[in-house]
């Protein structure tokens, strides 16, 4: 993305509110209110992620052009810490680095929501590198399925159908496995295995397989169909965690979505319960980590960590 002049900042009309929305391949923000964008690093684990976290949403608001106090910077992310004072922490360096007045911080799936169903019973799968789902009750209770990560979940996501789809390419290239032409390509898995980057690295593949699978390999064809499952299995468990029989909102959002076509989407439908009524997102994470910004937290209050200056 184009970095803003200095001069662009609204900071001489007075302060500014932020939006993040922070996955495995990138971190991004959005200027409220004038729209601007920026971009940095992408979650990763790592044992100074507190540190990545704070340089990632530095690096995406210097690139936004923002040089004036914030007012209200609102955060969904990825790698949202797992206890209170670490969480606590980060808010904390995060208004310090950002000159924040006050610093809503939140998990990934609440963004995502906000976004998709602001203010409204229902569930919403965000797929993209991983996978996270959110069940939000009339009663307000809420429910997380999955987002536990590439190595203990993340079923169905862009990471899980690259792999598989790597997988496939060398079991090919070895004579185990079925001719398919996922192994037409000059990528060697085997050398991804040093890389910084290896999740985000593997889950650019699954583009690949979906394209192959409309273009009717049964290879990769059974590779999506495979990760459709997984994703139906996981709006299932939300739906099932929501109470009464009746019909359930349930919108799909994220990256992967993004131009993966009816070979998804059709094989998914297929398999989802009967409560399932699948609509269209009202929008994306970053617009809920914007309305999460813009106005009181509502129906999120409780899976907020909120730091005050």
């Amino acid at each position: 993305m184009t970095a803003h002049p200095a001069s662009a900042d609204p900071a001489a009309r007075g302060p500014i509110r932020l939006a993040f929305d922070g996955g495995q391949s990138a971190l991004r923000v959005r200027v409220i209110p004038d729209g601007r964008t920026g971009s940095g690093p992408g979650f990763t684990h790592s044992a100074n992620s507190i540190q990545a976290t704070v340089d990632a949403v530095r690096a995406a608001a210097d690139q936004a052009g923002v040089t004036g106090p914030v007012e209200v910077a609102a955060l969904g992310l990825t790698g949202f810490p797992k206890d209170l004072p670490t969480a606590e922490i980060l808010a904390k360096s995060i208004a310090e680095t950002l000159r924040a007045t006050e610093v809503r911080l939140t998990q990934d799936m609440v963004t995502a929501h906000a976004g998709a169903l602001p203010d409204r019973y229902g569930v919403v799968l965000a797929a993209g590198t991983g996978v996270v789902c959110l069940g939000i009750d009339r009663d307000g209770s809420w429910y997380k399925i999955d987002g536990h990560g590439y190595l203990f979940g993340d079923a169905g996501s862009a990471f899980a159908i690259g792999r598989a789809g790597l997988v496939a390419v060398q079991r090919a290239r070895d004579g185990r496995g079925p001719a398919t032409a996922l192994a037409d390509t000059d990528l060697d898995p085997i050398a991804l295995y040093p890389s910084p980057t290896l999740v985000d690295d593997v889950a650019r593949f699954a583009p690949v397989v979906l394209r192959r699978a409309a273009e009717g390999d049964p290879v990769a064809h059974d590779i999506v169909v495979r990760a459709a499952g997984e994703l139906a299995e996981t709006i299932g468990a939300a739906i099932g965690s929501l109470a009464g029989q009746g019909q359930v909102p349930v919108a799909c959002v994220g990256g992967l979505f993004d131009g993966a076509g009816d070979q998804l989407a059709e094989p998914l439908r297929a398999k989802l319960p009967s409560r399932a009524e699948l609509i269209v997102a009202e929008g994306n994470s970053l617009d809920g980590a914007q309305r999460l910004a813009s106005g009181p937290p509502g129906p999120y209050d409780e899976l907020i960590v909120t730091h005050h200056a």
